[in-house]
């Protein structure tokens, strides 16, 4: 009965109390009523705080079961209120200790989290299996209207009762068992999976002794790459694997072995392909050496195994079935059909496109074929062509204070907040800010902004709650309001040097633009109770709606000249530029919607597939989807299964679909938006009731049904994809 996806675990023997007592009292991340003190926590830490906090949340279970035993029936505040006062110091140690060994991943905090990460999967995996505690919940629930237990409540009961039996509460004992030790390595194998990929990322350089290769690089990412070689000792310049670079060199470099050996490079991380940079500039691939210490080939191949496992255990089919039953979609078959109509929508225009692309490559530069490492190239130069824009020359008119600021007076104009800066708080580097958010001049919700890539910090952008908003009560009275805390994460570019501030692209500020919805999502929340306050008890599959909502404002002529304007002068973005930039919105949207159907097809017919160790039936579900979607071939040595970290090391496992499947929810919401006027405050007021504010606390669809007054419609997504209807 876990309130935290992916934290469902069993149990170990008890620490030694006396140990533990000893260390307690100083130990930062056991301060339960302050933020974490970041500069304070050691990976020392780490392991005594989880140790202490397992241990008095098993006696207090034992305290919960033992007076329910003496109780005619059990209520709310008995049962409920008292699992969570556990559950919510427990998230608040661990989430604290996960966000570290995220972004400032060090030996020693690596492996504080691997000793800690089967403690937690068992924990969570004895409780979900604890039949007196399911009875507890099924005795709750029966009494419900006797309680009168409101809209929210209820819904935590269900989900808890589903939970139960989704973690195995009615298996006989030897299952029960085999299902426990499948959640254990389940959640190894996933930390194993994540660790090297970023191993495999971070072991990847190619020093450059001069520019000769970087012909058509734009100058910040030149920059950075000198000042990367510089921190290394060296001179020239260091390419590595994070984002900013790869996506630099990939997108504007004109040495097309420069950016095949970046693409294989990419492409390989964490396979039998991988190979470390050649030793020369000109990365001479006979004398490159093979880094096959990552692989996650027989990961993969367990997690699956392991996976359809578990789903037989249930009484599911596959995975996949497993999976929907904790969604808003109905069935697997709605899913596949889902998956199924975009695609036939979308496939067409990325054949065109596609083929514009080579006709362009091949007239305008000689290229008669386009290889997977070309295609970001041409379509950078074809984009140029069509619109006389490109990303990277947008980056002048994206400062980051500037979008920063933007974002915020669009945020407050909808919701009716306010977002200050709060240099209070302690942080974990230098570069991280900490926000207020403020409604009437009262504090109801913080966050962290970590911006910038560096070493030790994964890849990616995401979202994760560092505290929950819950309201705290002491014999069924309410005495604390605890305010939710949100990091936010991103890996942008930093500034080049200290004349010049960090620059975005415009797919950076939707990126920024994407992690805040969810952080709105987690952060105003009304919701009071932690199993369904901010995106907890969310069904997956719409918990990208706020997120992909808050993308369309990166579009809006009214929004982009808020958060827009000239890093040297503050000139507004020019019309001519905006209007090239709307015009361009679309470009290649056909291509860019099949890639997004790849992964999700993929996904969804992995998870639905059996699994067959005699041969590569991973890469033959890849090959599948690949064949429903992609207008291009890859190199036969592509690995991308090997770091897809969605569906292997997080969330989204028969879930990659969600993506898709929000955006049309998002699309819809924001034609309301777009009819009442984009910065409308009364329409904003209208989303924030019916949707962020309520959390978990009420089935998706009906919410959404609530403030569109009607389901879902796939044509408003069609419509602003510009995808033809077929």
């Amino acid at each position: 009965m876990s309130t935290q996806p992916g934290h469902q675990t069993g149990s170990q023997s008890s620490p030694q109390p006396s140990s533990q007592s000893a260390s307690a009292s100083n130990n930062p991340l056991l301060q339960f009523e302050r933020l974490p003190d970041f500069p304070s926590i050691r990976a020392e830490h780490i392991k005594p705080a989880v140790q202490t906090v397992l241990e008095q949340s098993r006696a207090a279970l034992d305290r919960i079961l033992a007076d329910a035993k003496n109780q005619t029936a059990p209520d709310w505040q008995s049962l409920i209120d008292a699992l969570d006062d556990q559950d919510d110091q427990l998230s608040k140690v661990w989430s604290t200790a996960s966000h570290l060994n995220s972004v400032a991943n060090t030996s020693d905090i690596r492996e504080a989290y691997n000793d800690c990460q089967p403690l937690i999967t068992d924990y969570y995996a004895a409780l979900g299996q604890n039949e007196q505690l399911f009875g507890c919940v099924e005795a709750l629930s029966a009494r419900a209207d006797e309680l009168n237990l409101d809209g929210s409540q209820r819904k935590i009961i269900a989900d808890t009762l589903l939970d139960f039996r989704l973690a195995g509460v009615n298996l006989p004992a030897a299952e029960k068992k085999r299902f426990a030790e499948i959640q254990t390595r389940l959640s190894h194998l996933s930390n194993v999976f994540s660790n090297n990929v970023l191993d495999a990322t971070r072991a990847w350089t190619r020093h450059l002794a001069d520019d000769t290769l970087l012909a058509g690089v734009p100058e910040m990412a030149r920059q950075a790459a000198a000042t990367a070689a510089s921190g290394k000792g060296l001179t020239g310049y260091l390419l590595t694997l994070d984002f900013p670079c790869y996506y630099a060199v990939m997108t504007y470099a004109d040495n097309a072995g420069l950016r095949e050996d970046m693409y294989r490079a990419f492409a390989t991380r964490a396979s039998d392909q991988a190979i470390a940079a050649a030793p020369d500039k000109e990365a001479a691939p006979e004398k490159a050496v093979a880094v096959t210490q990552w692989n996650n080939y027989d990961i993969i191949r367990e997690i699956l195994q392991l996976r359809q496992e578990e789903a037989a255990l249930l009484g599911y089919e596959h995975y996949a079935a497993l999976s929907v039953a904790r969604k808003m979609a109905k069935s697997v078959d709605q899913v596949n059909a889902f998956l199924d109509d975009l695609t036939r929508y979308s496939r067409p225009a990325a054949e065109r496109e596609f083929q514009e692309l080579g006709e362009f490559a091949r007239d305008t530069h000689g290229v008669n074929k386009l290889n997977a490492w070309d295609v970001s190239y041409y379509s950078e130069k074809l984009r140029k062509q069509n619109y006389d824009i490109s990303q990277e020359e947008l980056r002048a008119w994206f400062p980051l204070d500037k979008v920063r600021q933007g974002l915020f007076s669009i945020v407050e104009t909808l919701y009716g907040v306010q977002v200050e800066r709060d240099l209070g708080a302690g942080v974990w580097d230098p570069a991280v800010d900490f926000y207020n958010i403020r409604r009437d001049g009262e504090i109801v919700a913080r966050f962290y902004f970590d911006l910038f890539t560096r070493e030790g910090k994964r890849g990616g952008a995401w979202m994760a709650d560092c505290r929950s908003r819950r309201l705290i009560t002491q014999d069924g009275i309410a005495v604390q309001q605890q305010i939710p805390v949100a990091f936010l994460v991103c890996n942008f570019a930093p500034p080049a040097d200290a004349q010049t501030p960090a620059l975005l692209t415009h797919n950076d500020v939707t990126t920024l633009f994407h992690e805040f919805g969810h952080g709105l999502h987690h952060m105003l929340t009304q919701e009071n109770y932690l199993r369904c306050s901010g995106i907890t008890g969310v069904a997956w599959d719409a918990v990208e709606l706020p997120s992909q909502l808050m993308e369309n404002w990166c579009w809006d002529p009214e929004s982009i000249a808020l958060i827009s304007g000239h890093y040297q002068t503050g000139e507004p973005l020019p019309k001519a530029l905006l209007d090239k930039m709307l015009a361009a919105k679309n470009f290649q949207s056909g291509m860019h919607s099949v890639r997004q159907l790849e992964f999700a097809l993929f996904d969804f017919s992995l998870h639905q597939a059996s699994v067959d160790l005699t041969r590569d039936f991973v890469g033959d579900a890849l090959a599948l989807a690949r064949s429903k979607t992609a207008v291009y071939p890859v190199p036969a040595y592509n690995r991308f299964q090997n770091s897809f970290s969605h569906i292997f090391a997080g969330g989204y496992s028969a879930g990659y679909y969600s993506y898709k499947w929000a955006e049309v929810l998002s699309a819809d919401v924001f034609s309301r938006f777009e009819e009442t006027g984009v910065l409308n405050p009364d329409t904003g007021k209208a989303f924030y009731d019916k949707i962020l504010s309520k959390g978990g606390g009420t089935d998706a669809l009906t919410l959404f049904v609530d403030f569109m007054g009607r389901e879902p419609d796939l044509a408003a997504l069609l419509k602003q994809e510009g995808l033809q209807v077929q």
